[in-house]
């Protein structure tokens, strides 16, 4: 018999009724240290001060109106976005899939307006994820994703990892857009060096064919700056947000040059919820914290001594864990049992993670996570490793 909730999760037996920082609570009083927050939601914790009450004065004044009307808080979002990064302007949705969707529009639109309707075509990375609408699937082409759902939608082409050969020759006068994940999440926290960033700018530049960036899982000061691709020191054209912008609030946003939004006129594209007062107050109350230089370097600092002690667990169980991936707090520890085994054994050690796939553990806390906190972690994961089955 069908539960009443649809059941398409494997969920975990454990239901959590609080939260606290990087702590969560279930209703008989269990405490568990959160690494995934939300996978990589609760930028800031778990009932965050700042959050709760920028979201309680919010709702006392306004909920909801419509993108019939000007919305103050949504025009403030977005000049801070403006203002913070390389675009000229901002759409808001509630979700990561809902900016992939967006994103593709654009992309195709752009070259509609220029006079190159022919140019359609999508190139992306085996192992990508863009979320589960039927365009962000077919995005992504692994079997797991589209089985069942077809017909795809067409003009996808995935490259494999790091076949710089073939990402050359993928692009044609019939490709509109290029979109990456600048550092892959779902596909097992993969991310792309800093050479080959600036050389997929240049090719997108020298081919005409527009950059997307998918920074929804790595965005939002999630590696030490504000987007991961400032790294690399180049723009996009057009980028994916959502997750941690919000702070656990459902929020995305879908960021863009003036150029590449050229073609998005007033009726081409819309969302009943996206960018309401709610969601776009506790944005910005978010991207204010998380945008400081101080609250960017102690993210540095807290990833360098997380990871730190993640290479010592390596260590001290090789037959479990293989290699430390990722950057600032957004970790990965490659394993050698079972990263479900390992995900399991860390409900007992009292300690969540998230599994990806290449047998890779998520390790994506707040980004606020006390040193006590990770020094917990450690020792939690420490235990989850030595309760794995396959650990000596």
């Amino acid at each position: 018999m069908i539960s009443p909730v649809l059941p398409t999760y494997n969920r975990a037996d454990l239901a959590f009724v609080k939260g606290e920082g990087s702590w969560l609570v279930t209703q008989d009083g269990r405490r568990y240290l959160d690494l995934g927050a939300g996978i990589a939601v609760n930028a800031l914790g778990h009932a965050h001060p700042a959050l709760v009450e920028t979201l309680t004065e919010q709702a006392q004044k306004l909920w909801h109106v419509s993108n019939v009307y000007r919305i103050p808080e949504q025009e403030r979002l977005a000049e801070m976005l403006v203002d913070l990064t390389f675009a000229d302007t901002v759409f808001f949705t509630n979700s990561g899939t809902e900016t992939a969707e967006l994103a593709i529009k654009m992309a195709r639109k752009f070259h509609y307006e220029n006079g190159q309707p022919e140019r359609t075509g999508f190139v992306t990375l085996e192992g990508a994820f863009h979320g589960r609408s039927t365009g962000a699937i077919a995005a992504a082409g692994s079997e797991k994703m589209v089985k069942g759902f077809g017909p795809l939608m067409p003009g996808f082409t995935q490259i494999r990892w790091g076949d710089h050969d073939a990402l050359r020759a993928a692009i044609t006068d019939q490709t509109c857009a290029v979109i990456v994940e600048p550092i892959q999440g779902e596909g097992g926290i993969r991310a792309l060096p800093d050479q080959c960033l600036k050389g997929l700018r240049d090719l997108c530049d020298s081919t005409g064919t527009l950059l997307v960036f998918d920074e929804v899982q790595c965005g939002v000061a999630r590696t030490g700056r504000l987007f991961a691709h400032e790294w690399a020191g180049i723009t996009p054209d057009i980028m994916m947000v959502a997750k941690g912008i919000g702070g656990g609030f459902p929020l995305g946003a879908l960021l863009a040059t003036e150029r590449a939004a050229k073609g998005m006129v007033a009726g081409t594209h819309g969302s009943t919820y996206g960018g309401n007062p709610l969601g776009c107050a506790v944005g910005a109350k978010v991207l204010e914290i998380v945008s400081q230089p101080a609250f960017l370097a102690e993210v540095g600092r807290k990833a360098a001594l997380f990871r730190q002690g993640l290479e010592a667990l390596v260590a001290a169980h090789p037959q479990v864990f293989e290699a430390v991936r990722g950057e600032g707090l957004m970790l990965g520890l490659k394993c050698r049992a079972a990263n479900t085994d390992v995900v399991k054994a860390g409900y007992g050690a009292g300690v969540l993670t998230v599994a990806a796939v290449d047998n890779v553990l998520r390790l994506l806390p707040a980004l606020n996570i006390p040193d006590a906190d990770i020094a917990e972690a450690l020792a939690r994961l420490d235990r989850a490793a030595a309760a794995t089955p396959t650990a000596a």
